[in-house]
């Protein structure tokens, strides 16, 4: 598998993560492309040198491949934001089901890899020692378009956990340990939050692979068109036709009219009982 790694040199978790994998490797340069970034290689891993903001760099992999590396897998280690500070070490697809505030482009999202993706969250859970991280998946929120599957690593959730080296350490053993494909079922998940606390224990308990994931915040408000083009728009980046509905975290009637929705455009629904447990992770 061909992966393009990407450091973005003002973000200090994207540096400080990318420097610590390359610093276990045998690296050569492979030179700089037409825009002026920097790509330097050791097998089938390829890092780019990134200076403008990452959520905006549409098309970099037609950059990559016009520079001469075509990859299957585009990860982004990163900086995660948010107000609670939490410290937390996170796992996401990328796109916009609607507007396009933070990158990428308006209603499209970005391939998924959901095999990869999820055993990434597990490799996490497996690697941290650090009892103070919330480790989990967050929901399709953000740019660059691309059409390569891609998903963000980060390191949360403010300045006082950005520069930590031992989050540094552990993400950078996780991207060491997440190569190989599984052969566990890939489902879309609908409901919840922006968090996925059900996806992400389900994908730690049992053997499921989560792809793009539409939170109730997406549906709030939407019409019936709008609802299934999301759920559609989904299946699709996820090359899936099953999701989980995380039933819990809606009304009866809204569950029943997500479910019809998603069936009108072939979706099928899949329950927990369905998957087998995960042992020994």
């Amino acid at each position: 598998m061909r992966r393009l790694l990407v450091r973005y040199e003002k973000d200090i978790a994207s540096v400080n993560m990318v420097d610590t994998y390359i610093s276990k490797g045998g690296w050569e340069e492979a030179g700089m492309d037409e825009q002026g970034r920097r790509y330097i290689t050791d097998g089938n891993d390829m890092i780019v040198y990134l200076q403008h903001q990452h959520i905006r760099a549409e098309h970099l992999d037609r950059d990559a491949a016009a520079f001469g590396f075509k990859p299957d897998l585009i990860v982004f280690p990163s900086v995660h934001s948010a107000k609670s500070g939490m410290p937390a070490l996170t796992v996401h697809p990328i796109g916009n089901y609607h507007e396009a505030q933070y990158g990428g482009g308006e209603g499209k999202l970005v391939p998924a890899c959901p095999k990869l993706m999820s055993d990434t969250l597990r490799s996490i859970k497996r690697n941290c020692g650090i009892p103070e991280y919330n480790i989990c998946f967050e929901v399709s929120h953000h740019g660059p378009y691309l059409e390569t599957p891609t998903y963000f690593l980060e390191i949360g959730s403010d300045e006082r956990c950005w520069g930590r080296k031992d989050a540094a350490e552990i993400q950078s053993q996780v991207l060491g340990e997440v190569r190989e494909l599984n052969d566990y079922p890939d489902v879309i998940g609908i409901g919840g939050g922006h968090y996925a606390p059900r996806f992400t224990e389900l994908a730690l308990s049992s053997k499921v692979n989560f792809g793009h994931m539409l939170p109730n915040y997406q549906m709030d408000g939407r019409d019936d068109e709008d609802i299934a083009r999301c759920i559609k728009l989904a299946l699709e980046a996820t090359r899936t036709k099953m999701a989980y509905l995380h039933r819990k975290s809606m009304k009866g009637a809204q569950a029943a009219r997500i479910i019809a929705l998603g069936e009108s455009v072939g979706c099928e629904f899949m329950k927990s009982d369905d998957f087998e447990p995960l042992t020994g992770n």
